[in-house]
């Protein structure tokens, strides 16, 4: 019960909740020490299966062939207390970090679409896995999540992301032949921030800048031209010159992962929407609230908690306690 509540809630409200519902006293004290000592214990044993996974100790995950398979990716940022960012650079030049980065992943399957084409995520299929960890790291957890999920039974492989660098690095690690795909709307997003650049306090001139570029080249997979537009663009400004080149490059790493048609023909999915709601739900209504302020290791105790209860996990991780 405190494991339940400490996952769902601030410590204080599951001390409240467990009165209410259970008219057990406790302190909020108890509600946090014992979530995330249940919440260790679960990412302790997690560790030990990516051990296992990492010495191709893999259970064999039996099943009827999978259509289609997705993994995405992304981080957000979890406020946390002063110690953990020693060292650590702001995102504002000369200022400390107030946050670490959590890395969370997401698998899920689709078998159909609509009468458009478009995909459709199949009912309950999403787990999750994540934490507070380096790129590395989480590239272990994510392939075992994976594993678990059928990712040898697939038939179709995907990965998707935003244009981080990491993320693109542990597909080619750990997802090789899967199709990439760069996050479609994440892709607009560096248009809109160049047209700013372009054409700053000007939403006409950006409007019709974006109208052009967006419709007639991204959304339609012709990369190579959009590239050759951007980098057509002259500008006398340093900052504006250097945002060209780097939005340029951004999508010239990216062009075969921005083929947006061809993805569509196969009904696949040209967003990363289920991760970016997953970062909102898994970790951001737990963590970022109000006044939240976490060490690492309390963060992702709670964060391996709220995923093993997200993913429908917690009664088999109580059996085998029982067992043990």
């Amino acid at each position: 019960m405190h494991a339940l509540v400490g996952q769902e809630a601030p410590f204080d409200h599951g001390r409240e909740q467990m009165k209410v519902l259970a008219g057990l006293e406790v302190t909020t004290k108890a509600v946090e020490r014992t979530a995330e000592a249940i919440g260790r214990d679960i990412a302790q044993r997690h560790q030990q299966e990516i051990q296992r996974a990492v010495q191709l100790d893999l259970p064999m995950v039996v099943g009827e062939p999978i259509p289609m398979l997705y993994v995405q990716m992304d981080g957000t940022g979890v406020p946390v207390v002063k110690k953990e960012t020693a060292g650590r650079k702001g995102k504002t030049d000369g200022q400390p970090a107030h946050t670490r980065e959590a890395k969370l992943g997401c698998v899920f399957t689709q078998t159909a679409w609509d009468e458009e084409g478009y995909p459709i995520r199949d009912p309950d299929s999403t787990t999750y896995t994540g934490a507070i960890e380096t790129a590395e790291e989480f590239g272990k957890r994510l392939y075992l999540e994976a594993w678990k999920r059928g990712w040898s039974r697939a038939k179709k492989k995907v990965v998707m992301g935003d244009g981080a660098e990491w993320i693109w690095n542990l597909a080619e690690l750990h997802f090789p032949g899967a199709v990439q795909i760069v996050d479609l709307y994440h892709a607009r997003q560096h248009l809109w921030e160049l047209a700013r650049k372009l054409y700053p306090n000007d939403e006409v001139n950006q409007k019709a800048w974006i109208k052009a570029h967006q419709k007639h080249l991204l959304d339609k997979g012709k990369i190579e031209k959009l590239v050759a537009a951007i980098r057509s663009i002259h500008s006398t400004n340093p900052e504006v010159a250097d945002k060209i080149r780097t939005e340029a490059d951004y999508f010239e790493t990216n062009a075969e992962r921005m083929r947006y048609p061809k993805f569509r023909r196969q009904h696949l999915f040209v967003g990363s929407g289920v991760i970016e709601a997953g970062c909102r739900t898994v970790i951001g209504s737990r963590l970022k609230q109000s006044g939240m302020f976490w060490t690492v290791r309390g963060a992702n105790a709670i964060l391996a908690l709220r995923c093993c209860r997200l993913n429908g996990r917690f009664e088999d991780y109580w059996e085998a306690r029982r067992v043990a």
